[in-house]
């Protein structure tokens, strides 16, 4: 197996040090992540399902708010823009936001759409439903414009841009055209974590970071070996005129297709597995950050991968610290280097 090299671990070193001085806006879907834990001791007698005797209910940040959420624990800035409703869950989304040290400045009010929530149950440890509350209407009028005058206004404060689409209205075609506009001119780096539906949307972004499943659905059928892998993920930058795009495959770690270089398979490096959620969000913002601390998109893509490792060990949506990081590096570096 190999082994992080002094070097490699100086780099990385001096990528996450650098992560401090860098700020990311990230434009997306919204959202308060509820869990509800409890213990479930029999079945209902009305309908064939757990009864869970709910003991303690906590809140975090979901959805594009849980990307700028691990940019903020890096020790970068984070900027997320998107729209809430005029409820309650607004209010939580914004008391949890300062409560972080990220900016709410970003967050556009439309008393036409609730605030997304999703609400998981959990019982020793597993999930055992979720509910959501949302809008997912294509987002228009007066919202979508307040939107990109906040983008046109605060764009030269950042230095990338993550869209974070998961399919709730905010991503819409004519928002899209226009924020990637707006980047472009200012030769911001891009990064999109994307719905399937929406790929063409996505022209001449810095990196795409679909999972399989989604790279699959664009190819029109199932992806069996690593061959079809390959050839999906290069139709897919070609089609989108990506830099590139770095497939997510949950145990199985991530393929990067570059548009110049040999694509490379990058192998998971998680010791224990939990919980998957949310390892998408950490994976878009390591790699944004350390791209735009100068990494290749090779050593970008690797040090996302190691940022995974450390999320998917905890339950829920988990961030991962520039020291937790550091930490998982350098157990995976040759004897003798990282204070091994």
């Amino acid at each position: 197996m190999y082994k992080l090299s002094k070097d490699d671990l100086s780099e990385y070193r001096r990528l996450i040090d650098s992560f401090k001085d860098k700020s990311i806006m990230v434009v997306g879907d919204l959202m308060v992540d509820q869990y509800m834990w409890g213990e479930v001791s029999r079945v209902s007698q009305e309908a064939p399902v757990p009864i869970v005797l709910i003991n303690e209910r906590s809140f975090r940040l979901g959805g594009a708010c849980n990307v700028a959420n691990n940019i903020a624990t890096l020790g970068a800035h984070a900027l997320p823009v998107g729209v809430v409703g005029e409820d309650y869950r607004a209010g939580l989304l914004r008391d949890m936001l300062v409560e972080h040290d990220i900016a709410p400045a970003g967050l556009i009010h439309d008393a036409e759409r609730k605030t997304t929530m999703k609400t998981r149950v959990v019982a020793r440890g597993q999930q055992i439903v979720r509910y959501d509350e949302e809008s997912s209407e294509p987002l228009q009028g007066g919202a979508k414009t307040k939107v990109l005058e906040f983008v046109k206004k605060t764009i030269d404060q950042v230095d990338a841009v993550v869209i974070e689409d998961y399919g709730k209205g905010v991503i819409c075609p004519d928002l899209t055209k226009e924020v990637l506009a707006i980047a472009r001119e200012r030769d911001k780096i891009i990064s999109v974590d994307p719905k399937d539906e929406h790929f063409l949307l996505y022209k001449g972004v810095s990196v795409m970071t679909p999972n399989v499943h989604e790279v699959a659905t664009f190819w029109g059928k199932r992806i069996k070996s690593f061959d079809e892998l390959a050839d999906a993920a290069r139709k897919l930058l070609e089609e989108t005129h990506s830099d590139a795009i770095l497939v997510t495959r949950g145990e199985q770690g991530m393929f990067l297709m570059p548009k110049v270089g040999e694509p490379v398979t990058i192998d998971t490096v998680a010791k224990e597995v939990y919980d998957v959620t949310g390892a998408g969000d950490t994976v878009i913002a390591v790699l944004t950050l350390a791209l735009c601390a100068g990494a290749s998109m090779e050593r970008a893509a690797r040090l996302a991968n190691y940022a995974a490792g450390v999320v998917v060990s905890e339950i829920g949506a988990a961030t991962v610290t520039a020291e937790a990081l550091m930490a998982s590096l350098a157990s995976d570096s040759e004897p003798g280097v990282g204070g091994q």
